[in-house]
Formats: structure tokens, sequence, C-alpha cells
């Protein structure tokens, strides 16, 4: 068991503004102190508390980052989210919550006001790295991560990004290098989780001839399965040529890292 002076508080951080982005995506911007701004993402461990809860009981962050629960009911749940946008000058963090599904986090989001609180205990990294070419594919939890790819990506690259969502009022803007094409995916009244849509379009794509490519994906576990299977053998990719990660599991709480 962990000693108590061998832990350290979670990072509390307070909901400034709330923006409904599309009909499912709600924006939240947070602020707390610059170092907790800085520590929170790319991909951001995030406790949820219970919808109206004054007081919630959060754990503790041990040294090796492990998080240390409170004994008894404490009404927190843990989620992996990607922050969208990270700004420890001005102490924000900015983070889409996609609303469908009856998650913690989702439910969380839905509720939440100016004033509202969540925790962070630890961040890591997207799991991408540069490339001349690159291919990034996933649905609306990835959209964040993607954005930043996108954001950071120098001018020269090229390559082509595919995002599934519900339909055109899902699309948002997703500002790319003149070389990476964007296309969207609209599963136009399939439920999140059913449909093809990601790995036919992947399918449909020939294995660019450069040499220098990253391919990185993130969805519905059994759509980045089927993905990651044909990179893997229609495209020859090996382990530092592709980072695919289920974001979430359907018939499950979604509750994505992006």
């Amino acid at each position: 068991m962990t000693a108590p002076d061998a832990t350290r508080p979670v990072d509390v951080l307070t909901v400034e503004a709330i923006v409904d982005v599309t009909p499912s995506v709600r924006r939240v911007v947070l602020t707390g102190t610059p170092e907790a701004v800085a520590a929170a993402g790319p991909t951001i461990s995030l406790l949820v508390p219970r919808v109206d809860d004054p007081a919630p009981r959060w754990p503790a962050v041990a040294r090796d980052g492990r998080i240390v629960w409170p004994t008894g009911s404490h009404g927190v749940s843990l989620r992996s989210y990607t922050a969208r946008r990270q700004d420890p000058g001005r102490a924000e963090v900015e983070i889409d919550f996609v609303l469908h599904g009856d998650g913690p986090a989702a439910a969380w989001a839905a509720a939440a006001r100016p004033g509202s609180v969540v925790a962070v205990a630890g961040g890591g990294p997207l799991g991408e790295r540069p490339a001349g070419w690159l291919l990034l594919a996933g649905d609306e939890t990835a959209l964040p991560a993607i954005t930043r790819i996108l954001a950071e990506a120098p001018p020269a690259t090229r390559g082509v990004a595919l995002v599934e969502v519900a339909g055109a009022d899902e699309e948002q803007p997703l500002p790319a290098p003149e070389g990476v094409a964007i296309r969207w995916l609209h599963r136009n009244g399939t439920p999140p989780g059913e449909s093809t849509l990601l790995a036919d379009a992947v399918a449909a794509l020939d294995r660019p001839a450069a040499e220098d490519l990253f391919a990185w994906v993130a969805a519905e576990s059994a759509a980045v399965r089927t993905v990651r299977a044909d990179l893997r053998g229609r495209w020859g990719l090996g382990r530092a040529q592709h980072h695919a990660i289920g974001y979430w599991r359907r018939g499950r709480a979604m509750s994505p890292t992006g």
C-alpha cells in the first residue's frame, strides 16, 4: 500500500465556457493553474464526478503515476480524453465531449455549467510521429486528436484524413496542410459502432509509394481491428509505421480518448 506522503493531489480544473460545436459534440473550456494545464494532455486521464455532486471525493496520484482511490463510495469515474487545445499561458485546456451514449462523461458534459469541476490525474502522448505521408482515420471521438496532429504537421506533409461522423451537420472545420485530403464519411442513420465506413474507406486506398509514411487510427474497437489488419497485411506496415487504438467499444458506455 502506498504511504500517504508518497501521493499528490489530482489537479482540479473548472469549467470556464461551453460551446455546442455540432448536434452531438460539446466543447468545454477548462481553467486551472498553468502547470496543471501543461500536464493535461495531449491524452488526459480525466476524473469525472457524478452530475451535481458538490463535493467529489477525488483520488490521489502515486509517485509512479498510479491512481490511489479513496476507500468507500466516491462517485468519480476515470475516462481517457484528448485535449483539443492546451494553452498554459492562458491556463486553459479545451476538451470535446461526444454526447451520444449514457456514460458518466457524456452525462457530466451534458449537465456541465461554468463553475463545474473535473480533475486530471495525468497525461500521455497521442502515439503519432511526423512523416512525409500520413493516413489519419477515426470517428468523431478521434477528431480532437486528428485536429492536433494536422495542426502540428509540417506544411509539406501529404496524405489523407478519413473521418466518420453521423452526417454533414457533424462536420467541423479541420485545417490541414495543402497536401492532405480531408474525406468525411457519413453514417446517415447507422448507429455509431455499426458502420463499416471507416474500414471500407481504408480498404479502398492504394498503399502510397512514399517510404516515409505513418498511419494513425482511432475509433470503435472492432473497426480499428479491421483497419489495423489491413495496414499490417496489405500495406505491410511495421510497428513503427502505425498506431491503431480502440477509443471505445460497441455495447459499452463510450469513453473515448479523443
